[in-house]
Order: C-alpha cells, then structure tokens, then sequence
C-alpha cells in the first residue's frame, strides 16, 4: 500500500467506521465497496489502496470489531 493508500485508508476507517452496522461478510463488502468509490472520487485507485496490504477485508472487518469493541475512537 503506498503512503497516500494507507493514509486515505486510515482517515477513511476513522470517518466511516463508526456507521458500520456489522462486521458480517456483507457489510464489509458493502464498505470497501464505498471506500474504493471514495478512494476513486478523489484519484486513489483501489490498486493503490490494496498494494502491501494483506488485506483490505481484514483491515476493514477489524476495524468494525475494534471499534464495537470501543478501541477505535
């Protein structure tokens, strides 16, 4: 992931995780699915997202998890 990806990807899931419902299958599809249309309106592709990451599904999902768990605020 370059710098710009991780970067976008950090203040993304900061924004955006707090109106996750779920961390189930669909709903995190349903996020990086708006990540990589938010991601593309502002010229990062998801290619650049997803580069070094092991993966963006994982990143996303623990995102959810950690932050019903309270962690992530």
């Amino acid at each position: 992931m370059s710098t710009r990806g991780v970067n976008f990807l950090d203040k993304w899931l900061s924004s955006n995780v707090s109106g996750m419902a779920s961390s189930d299958v669909l709903s995190v599809a349903e996020a990086i699915q708006k990540l990589f249309a938010d991601g593309k309106a502002i010229g990062i592709s998801s290619t650049e997202i997803e580069e070094e990451t092991g993966s963006v599904y994982e990143a996303v999902s623990d995102a959810i998890v950690h932050h019903d768990a309270g962690l992530l605020d």
